[in-house]
């Protein structure tokens, strides 16, 4: 009997309201900082060549692209990938926008640089993560660097997990509700999003919690040694209780 493999819940997730809510969540400013550093840190010149993986809205893919370097951007939401690919095209960016799913995106280039950014690499559990980040691997060239972006390593999750909160983000109300779990370790939460017309949408979402440690045995078992962890890039390693990691991996020989 053939084993149908069970999708993963947050494939969904941006697909509804959140799609648009997404990008008022995270500041512009935000976006221009961290671009500047993978620029700056990775020694980024016009002709490099970035995967950009669960790329989102594309707010890296674009501005690394708008400074002459060649991107390949990967999601699974079309809407997203669509409005990439317009953008790209209106400007004349050297930027391919592919929807797919990441665990099955194919490539025959080779890469300088992979990102993986917004917390989307804890959206997978131990095992399609490790396969995930072989693939990565099998896309860079020798030496090549990845760049992971989180806010679910176990060293931040302990200290600043809330298991229900409320919020207004623009003229949605958010009610969450969530879990810490083990065997896996994960947070799920349930989210009810209401609109300003009263309308409701119900999503799950699971973050797979891994400690620094953890992370590192699934890099070296990938073909990456870590290299650096920030929680703020280049200016402050990464410690117990920061909100955020930019971990930094690089390929082995």
């Amino acid at each position: 009997m053939t084993k149908i493999k069970a999708k993963n819940v947050n494939d969904i997730y941006f697909d509804g309201f959140y799609k648009d809510i997404w990008r008022s969540v995270i500041p512009k400013e935000l976006t221009v900082k961290e671009t500047e550093f993978i620029l700056d840190y990775f020694h980024l010149q016009p002709g490099k060549k970035v995967l950009d993986m669960m790329c989102g809205y594309g707010r890296h893919a674009l501005a690394l692209a708008g400074k002459g370097i060649i991107v390949t951007a990967v999601d699974n939401l079309k809407d997203y990938i669509d409005e990439i690919k317009q953008i790209a095209e209106n400007e004349n960016l050297p930027l391919t926008a592919i929807c797919d799913d990441v665990l099955e995106f194919k490539s025959g280039d080779q890469f300088d640089l992979a990102i993986c950014m917004g917390n989307s690499l804890n959206f997978f559990n131990e095992n399609d993560t490790e396969i995930l980040l072989s693939k990565i691997s099998s896309f860079l060239k020798p030496n090549g660097h990845l760049l992971i972006h989180t806010w679910s390593l176990a060293e931040i999750v302990q200290k600043k997990f809330i298991d229900k909160s409320s919020s207004k983000i623009g003229d949605y109300t958010f009610l969450t509700d969530s879990k810490y779990l083990l065997d896996p370790t994960r947070v799920e939460t349930e989210t009810t999003i209401t609109a300003p017309d009263g309308t409701k949408e119900s999503k799950t979402a699971i973050d797979y919690v891994f400690s620094e440690k953890e992370m590192e045995s699934l890099l070296n078992r990938s073909g990456f040694n870590l290299k650096e962890n920030f929680s703020i890039p280049r200016k402050k390693q990464f410690s117990i209780g920061d909100v955020r990691a930019y971990i930094i991996a690089e390929k082995k020989e």
